[in-house]
């Protein structure tokens, strides 16, 4: 019997569609110096986009740029290899010295993404702790999970940002065993903020670590950009903090800051680190050009939270269903998957307004949105644009702020 394989994969696409969140990317072509404007490949015409992880632009910054082009002239374009076959390229050294000293951490050590650090971080570390507990929020990312699962712990998983309820948890469970509290500062779809000194004090009080992923908050909270945790005044309570360097920080690369021994336990038996090309020179001096400079600077955080803050105001005062938020994400709810895809096709389109669809998997079904981050580089004549064609699109579609389903999906 001859199997067609093409036609199991042509099926799930085709389920896809009939669900209505078959995904399409958007051929972009952003410009450096313009940012956010981007020349679109659909429709040919420059676009503003609304939805970029780049938070402050920079992935522009001239420090960046240049930073960037004088590793590729100097170093090369590769890495090499890996770590352990090729060595570690000085600007890596030089990232990682950075990184430990922005988190106050004795040491940190960068992998290729933030997905690849939660995934190999947490797969090692709960693996090696001898019969670990794990205590997971409902609604952590996908690369946490998947490190988790990966370790073979025990896991259990608490309702979201619900200290109360992880406290139950943790004293239902043997005091003996290690426990690790994995957890977000900023969920990245509805953007609200965990409660991070109330998960350090259970830590403290039930002899566990903590796990903070800092991706969506690091360059943007603190006064030195640190994340949350600093902002909060605890960021030296936390065990081991993750971020990213390809959101706010502008290029590529993910990384943990932790004690000396921790760090050097994952760089030692971690396989998503030890098998892994390393980053470029170029990426990581561009991170810590970007790092450095938001270190020191915090106009662009001024600006952005001040964009944000005006932007939830215009759209809120229009009557769009704007999702409650603590942060710089503002979800504006659809709660239909093919509607979300219609509207953000028709302010591409008209309107020359690019906000990316999100459905299920990425939320719950049913909770289908449009994720809005304005920036540093948004100016008032741009919000004005979005919150007008927003408020026609959805009248044409037929979309409706429902103040009860806000406050179901809050």
């Amino acid at each position: 019997m001859t199997i067609n394989y093409e036609t199991y994969f042509q099926q799930s696409i085709d389920l896809l569609k009939a669900e209505g969140r078959y995904r399409v990317f958007n051929d972009l072509e952003r410009k450096a110096g313009s940012f956010p404007l981007a020349k679109s490949h659909v429709t040919g015409r420059t676009v503003t986009v609304w939805c970029s992880n780049d938070y402050l632009g920079m992935g522009q910054h001239p420090k960046v740029i240049t930073a960037m082009a004088e590793a590729i002239g100097r170093l090369g374009a590769g890495a090499g290899g890996t770590r352990n076959i090729s060595g570690t390229h000085h600007a890596m050294v030089t990232l990682e010295e950075t990184l430990a000293e922005l988190h106050r951490k004795e040491a940190a050590l960068a992998m290729t993404s933030g997905y690849v650090t939660n995934e190999a971080t947490l797969g090692t570390l709960c693996s090696m702790l001898p019969d670990c507990l794990v205590y997971s929020d409902e609604f952590n990312h996908a690369s946490m999970i998947h490190g988790m699962r990966n370790s073979k712990a025990e896991k259990h998983i608490f309702r979201h940002n619900d200290a109360d309820h992880l406290e139950s948890l943790i004293k239902a469970s043997d005091s003996a065993r290690p426990k690790v509290i994995a957890f977000e500062s900023v969920y990245s779809m509805d953007g609200d903020i965990s409660p991070i000194k109330a998960f350090c004090d259970l830590a403290d009080e039930y002899n566990a670590i903590t796990y903070l992923d800092e991706v969506h908050a690091v360059g943007m909270y603190g006064p030195r950009g640190a994340g949350v945790a600093e902002r909060d005044g605890v960021m030296e309570r936390v065990t081991i903090i993750q971020g990213t360097l390809g959101k706010a920080y502008g290029v590529m690369g993910g990384y943990i800051a932790g004690s000396q021994a921790l760090v050097d336990m994952i760089r030692s038996y971690a396989p998503g680190f030890i098998f892994t090309t390393a980053l470029p020179p170029a990426l990581t001096a561009g991170a810590n050009a970007s790092i450095r400079h938001l270190m020191e600077s915090g106009e662009e955080r001024i600006r952005q939270h001040y964009n944000v803050q005006v932007t939830r105001d215009m759209l809120t005062k229009a009557g769009l269903p704007v999702m409650p938020s603590d942060s710089h994400i503002l979800p504006v709810l659809v709660a239909d998957p093919v509607l979300c895809k219609q509207a953000s096709d028709m302010l591409l389109n008209q309107f020359d307004i690019y906000v990316q669809p999100i459905n299920f998997p990425t939320v719950p079904r049913g909770t289908e949105r449009l994720r809005i981050t304005p920036n540093p580089t948004h100016t008032h004549a741009m919000m004005v644009e979005l919150t007008r064609a927003l408020v026609w699109v959805f009248e044409r579609l037929g979309i409706k702020p429902e103040v009860e389903r806000l406050k179901e999906v809050a």
